[in-house]
């Protein structure tokens, strides 16, 4: 084999079609659009999948499954790697300074493999409930850092509304307890008796 002889697989290249150019090419007229419909007109393109309106295929599919999208900032840590670090607090950066985890970890979980025999502290990361027993027959503890995430801005729309309706009410409930209490309205007196009318005259 030379670099003159070299060329493409037999099949893999063909000569592009030039539509348009008389009936004897086979493509000549239509180009092969065919005639009218949405598919022969200039622009005449719709979105791939698209049935003519009626539900496509991947809205008829039924849907399985989870696919986390933070799953790849989340890595997986054995007990056999904490057994063999030198520190007695393990962290998120203990572990990334160690090389156990890639600096781009976002968090970590200790999972139950392999043996722990030392007396560890793991702080700020997610531990399984069997490597959580490990740790703690081995003598160490697991700590629990609560992390306290920023309220979105509707959220915090809905906590200010939610305290100046509690404020209103509040304020509302002591004008009610200390405004005097009305006083009682006097008894209105017996209408008197209307003068009776004359009785009529017998008739004769």
């Amino acid at each position: 084999m030379r670099l003159n002889t070299l060329k493409p697989a037999a099949g893999s290249k063909s000569a592009r079609h030039r539509v348009g150019r008389g009936i004897g090419s086979g493509w000549g007229k239509t180009a092969g659009r065919g005639h009218k419909g949405q598919k022969a007109r200039a622009g005449g393109f719709h979105k791939v999948g698209f049935e003519g309106g009626q539900m496509p295929l991947h809205r008829r599919l039924p849907k399985r499954g989870f696919t986390s999208m933070s799953r790849r900032y989340v890595e997986a840590v054995r007990l056999s790697e904490l057994d063999k670090l030198g520190a007695d607090e393990i962290d998120l950066m203990v572990l990334k300074q160690a090389g156990i985890v890639s600096a781009l970890a976002q968090d970590a979980r200790v999972i139950k493999s392999g043996d722990i025999k030392r007396k560890v502290t793991v702080r700020g990361i997610g531990v399984t409930a069997g490597a959580k027993g490990a740790i703690e027959a081995a003598g160490g503890r697991v700590e629990v850092v609560a992390v306290e995430k920023p309220a979105g801005k509707k959220a915090a729309q809905y906590a200010q509304r939610r305290a100046a309706k509690e404020a209103a009410i509040k304020a509302a409930t002591q004008a009610a307890q200390q405004a005097p209490a009305p006083a009682k309205k006097a008894a209105k007196p017996a209408a008197e008796a209307a003068p009776k009318k004359p009785a009529k005259p017998a008739a004769k």
